[in-house]
């Protein structure tokens, strides 16, 4: 398995080099800042250019190709945040709210990660499935919905805050009007459509991309102190499970029909935790659960290792166990 090559191209490249910048910027306590709205539209520019380049893609996709992979990517995002539930409270000691709002978080996706997994294949000339950015839009809401319901069972709160809209706020958040818009948008309007808003959407997006790793970077390097709280356990956790999830993700997208690409962005939406949409819905739905057991590990640990290390692997793995 040669993974030494595509781990230098992920370290070398821009955007990690920019998350490492923003890392040690607010180590370093720098003044570096980028303002609420600036990051807002970034967040906002990424998710519509995933889903308008995703529809474009979509049209002359057979439903035959496409059946295997959803079912597959169905199954991780019920299964990971019911086992993840099991185990952070077996063995992690973790009260039920908190165990469930981290499953929760694993369980879901993350749309920075994604895109970070894409740059990465199209660096090696790497195609992978049209249907990809589907996937991520439809592994999104699930395990925030399980992970809520796993919670409600010892909250009063929670209770009432989940009956309270919960479904409803996830599936008209930003995360799904734009992922599930752009990808109508994309579909409907074809390459002709793609096209005419390549200059915005395809050039940059690389160059966005980059910015808003910096400002993960930062947030990132403010919320180390918060693992200290978290404890070892779970920082372990956030290393281990979603290595074994991304390998679980490729070996799953393998023997739905997936190439080597399109099984490394399964396998990495698979590792991938949530740090957009989920911790919105967790705060609302959970609020007695703990942000630094459910947001620090997910940025400051999993995101790191997945764009470094993990991304790599799994494409190591994926081309491995394809071409065998």
């Amino acid at each position: 398995m040669d993974l030494l090559g595509p781990l230098s191209a992920s370290l070398l490249s821009p955007m990690v080099l920019a998350f490492a910048l923003g890392v040690a910027a607010a180590l370093l306590r720098s003044d570096l800042r980028f303002p609420e709205g600036l990051s807002t539209g970034l967040t906002i520019y990424l998710l519509l250019a995933i889903g308008l380049k995703g529809g474009a893609k979509l049209q002359g996709v057979a439903p035959a190709d496409f059946w295997a992979p959803l079912v597959a990517a169905l199954a991780l995002c019920v299964a990971i945040p019911l086992w993840c539930y099991a185990l952070l409270q077996r063995m992690g000691r973790l009260s039920t709210v908190d165990a469930a709002a981290i499953a929760a978080h694993y369980g879901s996706v993350s749309v920075v990660t994604y895109s970070a997994c894409v740059v990465f294949l199209d660096g090696l000339a790497v195609t992978y499935e049209p249907f990809m950015p589907a996937l991520l839009a439809i592994m999104e809401v699930p395990a925030i919905l399980i992970g809520i319901q796993l919670g409600r069972r010892a909250s009063a709160a929670a209770r009432s805050a989940a009956e309270s809209g919960t479904l409803r706020e996830l599936l008209t958040g930003k995360s799904a009007i734009l992922l599930g818009g752009g990808l109508a948008i994309g579909w409907l309007g074809g390459s002709a459509g793609q096209a005419q808003v390549a200059p915005l959407f395809e050039t940059p997006f690389h160059g966005v991309l980059t910015l808003f790793l910096l400002d993960v970077g930062l947030v990132t390097g403010r919320r180390l102190a918060d693992l200290k709280r978290s404890g070892a356990f779970i920082s372990a956790f956030a290393v281990i499970m979603p290595l074994l999830h991304g390998v679980l993700g490729v070996a799953l997208g393998a023997a739905a029909g997936l190439g080597p690409g399109g099984a490394t962005v399964l396998g990495t939406l698979a590792a991938s935790a949530s740090y957009i949409a989920a911790p919105a819905a967790v705060r609302v739905a959970l609020p007695d659960a703990s942000p630094a057991l459910y947001l620090a590990p997910p940025l400051a640990v999993t995101f790191p290792f997945n764009v470094v290390v993990g991304i790599p692997a799994y494409h190591a793995f994926a081309t491995t166990l394809i071409r065998s």
